[in-house]
Order: structure tokens, then sequence, then C-alpha cells
């Protein structure tokens, strides 16, 4: 598919570039798609390998012109930034080391940034985009894309209009079993760099998996994080990093709760799921079964509500595209996430101000500090031997 004119003129759709995510990549592609769906953001360049080779390869495949494929990140932002028509906003699709030194050159060029989770590998990384996208007043938006699905929009709605009362207990989980063999040791590529320590970060499954889990917990809640106690290990003998991860969660409006996450739980392929309790009702959401919502008045029956059925509210319509009964699943809330970025992007460029409404429901750089910030207070609880420890990111 051809994504640029030949003046790589793109209207008012939101010019974008993308680091990572060529041939063999896994999750560049599912951005892409994710792009593609509104036809409100086209992709014009990229430096999508390291590899000479494989850059222009992976750019011919995607329609990109020739002299807009790079194979060095700070090139791309430097040659990028000075065209007239150059990208607005860089996708980084990489490994989680490079989140931090990508999102720097392109915010440092003047550049937006839509980065992929975890926004950083250190406290101190992030903490330090924090400071550098408020100071060159440039957006920069993490694709903690389960936000986007519309019964987590409606879920988010129905707590903040107190329909569950004060909100005593928050449970999330986050259970996979692609990691239970050795396959990193094997080589294999997806999970060879997710359990390295010198491109994960500290953790292995926090960073890769617990952070979505985390992030849901807070965006339908409406809570942070005050502090954890953790307990982290590893279930195959030899790998370097966590796998599992059993954290306790003490949130900042009182609730208390708990979060796990394992890649080593057979029968598991992707199975994530967030359930609070209030004094008033229970709420069940499962990313296996997206399309409905599990609410529980105390003393009555519960209730399955329907995504495009008659208890959805304005939100949860807005972000649907079928009707009630056709199903819609992960691609479609990515593409909520994407079509609301390039509503931000565009227009905070044009000198406007987004909709307070709408900049609330895409996770930012403070989200994705915060879940940076999660994962170094749980690898500092599990150091201590499972003790409390402080969690808020300010």
């Amino acid at each position: 598919m051809v994504y640029a004119t030949a003046d790589g003129s793109a209207g008012s759709r939101l010019r974008v570039g993308m680091v990572g995510g060529g041939r063999n990549a896994f999750i560049g592609a599912v951005h892409r798609f994710a792009i593609r769906l509104d036809d409100q953001i086209m992709l014009v360049a990229g430096a999508l390998s390291s590899d000479p080779a494989n850059a222009a390869a992976s750019a011919s495949d995607l329609g990109l012109a020739p002299d807009r494929s790079y194979t060095d990140y700070r090139e791309m932002a430097r040659a990028e930034a000075a065209r007239p028509d150059g990208i607005e906003a860089v996708v980084i699709v990489t490994p989680n080391h490079l989140h931090a030194p990508i999102a720097t050159a392109f915010l440092e060029a003047g550049i937006d940034v839509i980065c992929d989770k975890p926004l950083s590998t250190t406290l101190e990384e992030a903490r330090a985009l924090v400071a550098l996208s408020r100071a060159r007043d440039r957006k920069l938006l993490v694709t903690l894309n389960n936000t986007g699905y519309a019964m987590v929009r409606q879920a988010r709605e129905m707590v903040a209009a107190g329909e569950l009362g004060r909100i005593v207990a928050i449970h999330a989980a986050y259970i996979q079993d692609w990691l239970t063999q050795p396959i990193d040791a094997d080589g294999q590529k997806q999970a060879e760099w997710r359990t390295d320590p010198a491109r994960a970060g500290q953790s292995a499954v926090l960073a890769d998996i617990g952070v979505h889990a985390f992030n849901l917990a807070c965006f339908v809640s409406g809570e942070q994080a005050e502090s954890v106690a953790a307990d982290l290990f590893t279930a195959v003998p030899g790998r370097r990093l966590d796998d599992n991860a059993n954290v306790m969660v003490r949130w900042t409006g009182g609730a208390r709760g708990t979060l796990l996450a394992s890649q080593t739980s057979p029968g598991h392929y992707n199975d994530l799921s967030l359930r609070i309790y209030g004094e008033k009702a229970g709420l069940e959401w499962r990313g296996a079964d997206p399309e409905t919502l599990r609410f529980s008045p105390f003393g009555e029956d519960s209730r399955t509500i329907i995504r495009g059925g008659h208890g959805s509210t304005a939100e949860a319509r807005r972000v649907s595209r079928m009707p009630a009964a056709h199903p819609e699943g992960y691609i479609e809330a990515f593409a909520n996430l994407y079509r609301d970025a390039a509503e931000i992007i565009l227009s905070h460029r044009a000198g406007g101000t987004p909709d307070a409404a709408l900049l609330a429901r895409v996770p930012d750089v403070v989200d994705g500090a915060r879940g940076v910030q999660f994962v170094a207070a749980a690898v500092e609880s599990n150091a201590a031997g499972g003790s409390w420890t402080d969690a808020r990111f300010d």
C-alpha cells in the first residue's frame, strides 16, 4: 500500500515516520494496521531497520520514497525537521532500551512523539522525557492501547460518575504462556531481547505486559499507585529476567488491590483483565471478551453491558465502528488511540488547545513515566524482600 503522494503531502492528515518495525518485526505492523483504519495519519518516512538492506526492503514494502528511508534515527530526525513536508510526529516501535534516546532526538528536533510502551527503561530517563517534552512544547504520547477499547472507555465513565461508589479494591492481571519454555535461550527474536536486561530494563514481565495492566487499572479507576509490595520471580531456570510478578498495591484513594503478571501460565494466550469493586457495585472487563462489561450492583443480579447496546455511553458509541453484536477488537482499540492522538497533535501544532476530555483519554508522557515508576518500585520492593515501597510519581 502506498501511503504518501509524490510530493509527500497529506492534506489534513498527520504526517508520521516510524522508527523500528521493519520486516520480521512484530508490533510495528500492528501499529500500521491501526494507523490505516481511520485514514487520518499518513506514513511518509521511516528508519525501519539499522540494517541498510532490510531498511530499504521494508521501506519499499510500504511504498516509502527511497530518500525518506533511513538507517539512523538521528539522521532521520535532522533530515525530516529540515523538510517543508517533513514528519509532524514519529512512531517508535523498537526494543525498550531505544525508546528514550529516540524520543529525545525527535523532541529536540521539534517533532512530536508516539512511543510504544514502556516509555523508558529507567526512571531517570522517564523524568528527563517529561521535562523535555514540556520544555519543547511537544506532545509525547504512549501507546498503552488498551485504553482505546469502547467498553474500557465506558468503564472509566461509570467509575467517574460514581456508579460504583467509593472504590475499595482494584485487581488487574495480564497472563500469557508464550515464555513457558526457554525459547529466549534458543534465540527466538521476540523472546531474546525481552529477557535481556540491557534491552528490556529492570524487569521483563512488568515492562512487557505488567505496565498494560497497571495503566488499565489507573485509567479506569482514576487512581494512582501510592505504594507497592512485590514478589518477582523467574519460572524458567537460567532466564536473565523475571517472567512472573505478584504485586500488592495501595492506591491513592484508599483502595487496596493486586496486580498479577505472568508469561509462563499454560493455557493463557493473552489474558488481560480488570476488576474494580466499590461500596455500591463491582465492574469487570476482560480483554478476551472486550465487547462486554459485567456490572454488579450490590444485592442485585449482575448485568452484562454490551458495546453498542442500549446501555452504552456516548463515549463508547463514539469509539465504536460496528453495531452491537458485530464484533470489534484489538486493532479497533489501537486505532482509537491513534485517531485521538492525531487530533491532539494536529490541534496542538496548529496552535489550538486540544479538548481536555480528549487529552485525558490518551496516555501521555506522564502516564508513561508512572508506569516506569511502578516497575522501578516493584523491583526495589522485591529486592527488599517485598517491603512496601513508594510508587508515587510527581
